[in-house]
Parts: structure tokens; C-alpha cells; sequence
């Protein structure tokens, strides 16, 4: 039973998305009106914004669960129903799912680094390019989620993606580190076939226009490389937090607040990155282990794997691959300031 269906919940899809276009125009329209580099510190700022907003809707979508579940005719009806209970598993669905979806994507920024780099795309262009990006993502994760929703329903969709999930998870842990070259790259290669490209970058513009001819500019060329590697990431990230909860406004909501953050995420890691070399195993167990929950975990409890104990074993796989990265990091530090003095 699908506990908050869109027929009788769309007021809540329509209102929550207003919100995100409103935040999105604050964010572009006054906060990063001028382009410029994003620093470290303001990224983290940004980071600790896009956190807290979560965190703050969660807890009220918990209170409002709670006051529905307890007052509404649909749910008291029900045989057994525990409201409260009922309450908290719905609220930690969608902090998983944030916790999920906010950390699959530490894997990607690898691949903007790579195409800032190719597209020689400057810093303080960086933010506009994602922007438009993440906006774009937006829009393609709430067909991806619609779809989802429908396809879901059927139990070999679920042990199709729980397996891709497992699969891609078992690649994950044996893939290599090295920088990515698009010099050759299939989808950069058609692109250019497409558009009309300017080869410098003018200003912070996606278009030009030059003796009557448009062209695109290497930001659009950025941007739309971004976008399909983001709709590709989907197809593993989407079914991985269906493998959480099965109501798509928790799976659109969690997804959103995750995706809304990426940008200053980006900017704060992107230098730092090289110090968390075995994150990728430890996103690499989640996406097998939320391939399991579909394949085997859920029916094995019943049809619902805990959530809590999603959660616990979520963070426990992310935490632990970010504490040994920095421990063997620093050790390595020590190591090569020994090497330095005793040269």
C-alpha cells in the first residue's frame, strides 16, 4: 500500500517544487548573480545550508506524517496501523534515502573535474555550469522517479535493477583511479558533430553569435556532457533508494534535497579528494548492498528489510571508508615528511 499516492497528494508535489524553483532562483539570481571562484569556505557554507534545509523538512514531514496518520479516515481504517511508528519509519526512509543519494554522487565529481578540465572551463564559470546541470537533473529525476514508481510494482523490474545494483557495485570495487581521457570520447565526439562550436569561451555564455551563425561555446558543450552522465548515474541511483521505500514523493523529495547540494558539495571536495582514495569501496558496498535489500534482503524480512538498520549499516559503509582514507592519508603524509628530512 502506497501511503502517500499522488492522486490525493499532488498539492504536495506542486508546493514543493515551487520551493525548489524559488530556491534555485535565489541561489542564481542574488546569491551567485556575478560569476566568481568558489571558495572552499563558501562552499562549506552552502554545504551546511543545503544539509540543514533537509534536515529541517524532515522533521516536518515526521510531524505532518504523524498528525495525517493519527487524524485521517485512509489511515486509521487500517488493521494494525501505528501511527507513530508508521511515522518515524517514514521519516527515516527519507533521511537514508538522503544519506544515499547525497553520497553515490562523491564518485561523479571525479568526472566534473575531468570535464572542467577538457573544456578548460575557468572556475568562476564552474557554478553557472553546474547550476543549469543540476537543474537540468532536476527535471530528467522526476521522470526517472514517475517511471520508477510504475515500473517498481512488478517483482523482476526489482530483481533487474537489484542485480544491475550488485553488479555495478562489484565493478566499482575493481575500477581503476586513473583520470579519464574525453579526447576520444564517443558522446564529446558526436556533439561536436551536432553543434556549431566556438572554440574560446566568451564570458559566461552557453551562445553566441557570430556573421549571423550561432554557435555553442564550450560551457554548453560542459553542460550537456554533464547532463548525460547524470542520466546515466540515475539509472543506478534512482532504483537504489526504491530499494529503501516504495513511496515516490519520500524517493522525489530525498532525491531533490540530495541533488539541490551537489553544487557546493563539488567546490568543497574538489580539491581534496585525492585524500579520500577509498571512498569509492565504500559507495561501491552500499549500491551492493541496496542491490541485496532487492534481490533477497527485503523478502527475507518479511518484505521489508528495517529501515533503521539500512541506515545504520549505510552510514557504518560510508563512515568507514572516509576514516580509513584519512588515516592512510595522513599516514602517508608522515611518511613523506620523514622521506623530506632525512633527504
Amino acid at each position: 500500500m502506497i501511503l502517500f499516492p499522488f492522486v490525493d497528494y499532488w498539492w504536495f508535489y506542486v508546493g514543493f517544487t515551487i520551493f525548489v524553483l524559488i530556491v534555485l532562483a535565489l541561489d542564481l539570481g542574488v546569491f551567485h548573480k556575478n560569476a566568481h571562484e568558489v571558495s572552499f569556505k563558501e562552499a562549506s557554507v552552502w554545504t551546511t545550508v543545503w544539509i540543514s534545509l533537509a534536515l529541517v523538512f524532515n522533521y516536518l514531514f515526521y510531524l505532518y506524517a504523524q498528525y495525517a496518520f493519527t487524524n485521517y479516515d485512509k489511515y486509521t481504517s487500517i488493521p494494525g496501523f501505528d501511527p507513530d511508528q508508521q511515522a518515524k519509519t517514514s521519516a527515516l526512509e527519507f533521511l537514508t534515502g538522503f544519506v544515499v543519494e547525497k553520497s553515490l554522487p562523491i564518485d561523479n565529481i571525479f568526472i566534473f573535474a575531468v570535464v572542467y578540465a577538457y573544456f578548460g572551463i575557468p572556475k568562476m564559470y564552474q557554478h553557472r555550469v553546474l547550476f543549469w546541470g543540476i537543474l537540468g537533473a532536476l527535471i530528467f529525476r522526476a521522470i526517472f522517479i514517475a517511471m520508477g514508481s510504475l515500473l517498481m510494482q512488478y517483482q523482476w523490474v526489482v530483481m533487474f535493477f537489484g542485480a544491475l545494483l550488485i553488479l555495478t557495485g562489484s565493478k566499482m570495487f575493481f575500477a581503476g583511479t586513473e583520470p579519464q581521457n574525453l579526447e576520444n570520447n564517443f558522446i564529446v565526439a558526436q556533439l561536436k558533430k551536432i553543434f556549431r562550436v566556438h572554440p574560446h569561451i566568451e564570458g559566461q555564455n552557453f551562445f553566441i553569435k557570430k556573421n549571423g551563425l550561432i554557435y555553442v561555446t564550450p560551457l554548453f558543450l560542459a553542460l550537456i556532457f554533464l547532463e548525460l552522465s547524470d542520466i546515466i548515474f540515475a539509472v543506478d541511483s534512482v532504483p537504489a533508494i526504491f530499494a529503501l521505500t516504495k513511496e515516490p514523493l519520500i524517493v522525489f523529495t530525498s532525491n531533490i534535497f540530495a541533488i539541490l547540494g551537489l553544487r557546493s558539495m563539488y567546490f568543497m571536495l574538489a580539491g581534496v579528494m585525492d585524500r579520500f582514495a577509498y571512498i569509492k569501496y565504500g559507495l561501491a558496498s552500499v549500491l551492493v548492498f541496496v542491490g541485496l535489500k532487492m534481490v533477497w534482503l527485503n523478502e527475507a524480512f518479511g518484505g521489508k528489510f528495517p529501515i533503521s538498520w539500512s541506515l545504520a549499516i549505510i552510514a557504518f559503509l560510508i563512515g568507514s571508508s572516509i576514516v580509513v582514507s584519512l588515516v592512510i592519508d595522513r599516514r602517508k603524509q608522515k611518511l613523506d615528511i620523514k622521506k623530506i628530512n632525512l633527504s
